[in-house]
């Protein structure tokens, strides 16, 4: 034992030697764990950047601010920014009218900042030219200062025209200057405060002031100070703070793709074992003949453990590079939120994050580790006696025949899945989807054991003896069975909770679209508007049988949550037209009590409350007492949104503008007459958005389907996954049963029959993976849905399961399964047969 022990270079040797042998399993491996590890690398470095970012686009803008008065979209008073340069400790205060405008002949909108160049040149100095000239052209008015970013976007330099679109009309600027790229990365347009409160229509109104602090003088004492003057509505942060509440709109988003890229990594993780359990079961008379001369336990379990480490070095380097090529791309195509609209203005550059990075390649070499592991310690404790004699294959994996842990950790995860989220986070419902898929592996073997049994005898000789062969070592199939599973159930369960969300999203929008024609003063941004006058012009059009219109505003409730949308629509008998989808009956306010507001079912978790509470509302520059009459289902609007009558709105603010306007057309007019009736009622120039219900539905879906994107890619990357699974599991026992073939062949079997046996064997077990594989998924789904979901997103959803999807995938896979057995068993079969014989004796 002493002379073994001393001898590294024959262990080396060993090792390598295996490498060389089965090529294929280790790059099957490899691949698997690379596909984890890049997919959390790739969603970990788009979350970072656009975090990144967003922050330094926040700070940009605030430049040395120590603190931020923030307000709502509809402003709060310009009086406030008197009283806040009164403040002591106030070095400095910038106030600043705030707004997003479309740009003509453009589907995009830019930021306009309306700013005190005076003020700012302390504050914010970046956001000023060098050029004295071209502030003092900017002083004049009808002139903006555009970011670099912005004049690379829209292809616009110093002297062109800016055409914003405000109200239903445009207001024209000229481009006094570009700012260097250096100054911000946003798309702003900067103006004089007095011109653009004058051209926005934002009279007597700002929307923040960014302050400069005394030295010695913090945050908390200003907020204190400042807080008791300041209107309802109207919040205190910092920079940072700022920064993170707009931010926090996607968190939940970014949590969700990073739990499922290492749900995907811990998928990974168990094809390294699955092809390392079949690799040893193959090796064992190998590993059996190292502890025969002298290897030790201990260093047997090194040896294998090494193996598994060194597949994940290589799998994690490669996924590394993966990673990084898939999050630049991303951010290329999609943007910093992936597609789902929540940073539109923020163009960010990918940002490395070296110790994150070190981190995922750690997991996947830990991954890989614990994968080889268990197979190695159940390789080490087999007697070598035993692992010498032929057929020893099956009793190896007697411990696998109990079902009961892997139950025992399914209906764990059942019990842990109720638990409620922690920092607002679904941690229960990912620990109990982590549990549950532990389990179905761990319960494979005994379920395949009593479902191979139940087979029937068939006369075609190659089905009855893979049907035999199946039978007779199950714990072996069952391990093909499970890197199956792992991954199939992966993939049904994101299957079925996109199609379902998609599925509720389609019937909600058949719900909240029961008009014939929409109409909007700009498409986006919050600077266009239909006025009183040009309401009722709308609803005069001869085609038009009735037309509502309503008001979008926002209000702040608390500094560390972004503004929950507030919508005044128009009510019949005092309750929101049946459009609106409340979920159960609500209530009916009282006359003598305070009004009714309805919140999406997003308000009312962040909010706490519940029907027939009480709720303060700042409306109209003071707190307003509403009763929470009901509770909606809204998938438009993830920082929730309450509505409200929007003549009490009017009552309350004095506010008769519109943002948007549903017409009902006379029977018989046709879409395209209604929507030439609606341009001639305007300038030409006025940027009407026109839209039917068909269009808008396909506009909303598109926009989910740009949002899944990357779930869609996690999907193909579970059938890849499971595919290298299936792969390498059956090149594995392929090449172990190479006696068994030769066998077959000096009896009698052709090399076709012996592929048709293999084909079957391959259809067996893939059908028992995917039957096993729907059943999981199913129940990983319905956490997904109704807890995972549920506690991100704060909406619910129907189950709706894709029956004719999850055929045709469930058949790809069948088919995969069988020519995988097949190809794997040609290479086998390709070795001398007299050879393969000789080697049992």
């Amino acid at each position: 034992m002493t002379t073994f022990t001393a001898s590294w270079p024959v262990l080396h040797a060993v090792a390598g030697a295996v490498w060389k042998d089965d090529p294929t399993r280790i790059a099957l491996a490899v691949l698997g764990v690379a596909f984890g590890v890049a997919l959390g690398v790739a969603v970990h470095l788009i979350n970072f950047s656009a975090a990144a970012e967003f922050d330094r686009a926040v700070r940009s803008l605030s430049g040395e601010a120590n603190a931020l008065v923030r307000g709502p979209r509809s402003g709060f008073p310009d009086a406030v920014y008197a009283r806040i340069t009164r403040l002591a400790g106030v070095r400095a205060a910038s106030p600043a009218v705030e707004a997003e405008a479309q740009v003509a002949g453009h589907r995009e909108s830019i930021k306009v900042l309306g700013i005190d160049a005076l003020r700012a040149a302390v504050v914010q100095p970046h956001l000023l030219p060098d050029d004295r000239a071209a502030v003092l052209e900017l002083l004049k008015g009808g002139t903006v200062i555009l970011s670099h970013a912005a004049a690379a976007h829209f292809g616009l330099g110093a002297a062109a025209t800016l055409r914003l679109h405000v109200g239903s009309g445009f207001v024209a600027l000229r481009v006094a200057a570009v700012l260097p790229a250096g100054a911000t990365q946003q798309r702003i347009a900067i103006m004089d405060i007095a011109d653009a409160q004058w051209r926005l229509d934002r009279l007597g109104e700002i929307h923040r002031i960014d302050v400069l602090l005394a030295p010695g003088m913090d945050v908390t004492r200003f907020r204190e100070a400042a807080s008791r003057m300041l209107p309802p509505g109207v919040i205190i942060a910092s920079p940072g703070a700022e920064a993170q509440r707009n931010a926090s709109m996607a968190r939940a988003y970014r949590v969700n793709l990073q739990m499922l890229a290492l749900v995907a990594l811990m998928t990974g993780a168990f094809l390294v074992f699955s092809t390392q359990f079949l690799a040893l079961l193959r090796r064992r008379t190998q590993l059996a003949l190292l502890r025969v001369v002298g290897l030790t336990r201990g260093r047997l379990t090194r040896l294998l453990v090494a193996e598994g480490c060194a597949v994940g070095v290589l799998g994690s380097a490669l996924g590394l590079g993966l990673g990084i090529g898939i999050a630049r791309l991303a951010i290329e195509r999609l943007g910093g939120d992936l597609g789902a609209g929540y940073f539109r203005a923020v163009t960010p550059e990918l940002t490395l994050d070296a110790l994150t990075l070190a981190g995922y390649v750690a997991l996947g070499v830990l991954f890989s580790a614990a994968g080889a592991a268990v197979a190695a310690l159940e390789a080490a404790r087999r007697r070598p006696a035993l692992a010498l004699r032929a057929g020893d294959e099956e009793a190896a994996l007697r411990r696998l025949r109990s079902g009961f842990p892997g139950i025992a950790l399914i209906v764990a995860g059942l019990g842990v899945s109720l638990g409620p989220p922690l920092a607002e986070l679904p941690v229960f419902g990912y620990a109990a989807i982590a549990l549950i898929l532990l389990g179905a592996i761990l319960a494979m073997p005994r379920l395949s054991e009593l479902v191979l049994a139940l087979l029937p005898r068939v006369r075609y000789v190659p089905a009855s003896l893979a049907a035999a062969q199946l039978q007779a070592t199950p714990r072996q199939a069952a391990i093909s069975v499970a890197a199956i599973v792992a991954s199939f159930s992966l993939m049904v369960s994101m299957v079925i909770m996109t199609a379902s969300f998609r599925a509720s999203l389609e019937r909600w929008l058949d719900r909240m679209l029961p008009a014939d024609l929409y109409v909007r003063a700009g498409r986006l941004g919050d600077t266009g508007y239909f006025t009183i006058d040009e309401q009722q012009r709308l609803t005069a059009l001869p085609v038009v049988a009735d037309a509502l219109f309503g008001r979008t505003q926002n209000v702040m409730l608390r500094e560390d949550r972004p503004a929950i949308t507030l919508l005044a629509r128009p009510f019949a008998n005092g309750h929101p037209r049946p459009e609106l989808p409340v979920r159960g009956s609500g209530m009916t306010p009282l006359p003598e009590g305070p009004p009714g507001a309805w919140l999406s079912e997003v308000a009312a978790d962040l909010l706490g409350v519940r029907v027939g509470d009480t709720l303060e509302l700042p409306v109209g520059h003071a707190r307003r007492t509403f009763v929470v009459a009901g509770i909606w289902r809204d998938y438009a609007r993830q920082n929730g949104s309450i509505v409200i009558d929007r003549a009490l709105y009017i009552a309350l603010t004095g506010d008769e503008r519109a943002n948007e306007g549903a017409l009902y057309l006379d029977s018989g007019v046709s879409f395209e007459e209604a929507a030439r009736r609606v341009r001639a009622a305007f300038p030409p120039d006025a940027g009407l958005e026109i839209a039917s219900t068909r269009e808008l539905k396909e506009i909303s879906l598109g926009v989910f389907d740009r949002t899944f994107a990357v779930t869609y890619a996690l999907e193909a990357a579970a059938v890849l996954i499971g595919l290298f699974g299936v792969s390498a599991s059956f090149s594995a026992q392929a090449l172990a049963r190479r006696r068994e073939f030769g066998v077959l062949r000096h009896i009698g079997m052709r090399r076709r029959e012996i592929a048709s046996m293999l084909g079957c064997e391959g259809l067996i077990v893939g059908a028992l993976g995917v039957g096993a594989g729907v059943a999981v998924g199913w129940l990983v789904s319905v956490i997904l849905i109704h807890v995972v979901n549920r506690q991100s997103f704060h909406w619910s959803m129907d189950m709706d399961i894709p029956w004719t999807l999850l055929g045709a995938l469930g058949a790809c896979l069948l088919g995969a399964a069988s020519v995988t057995a097949i190809v794997s068993g040609r290479r086998a079969m390709s070795t001398d047969m007299v050879r393969a014989v000789r080697e049992d004796w």
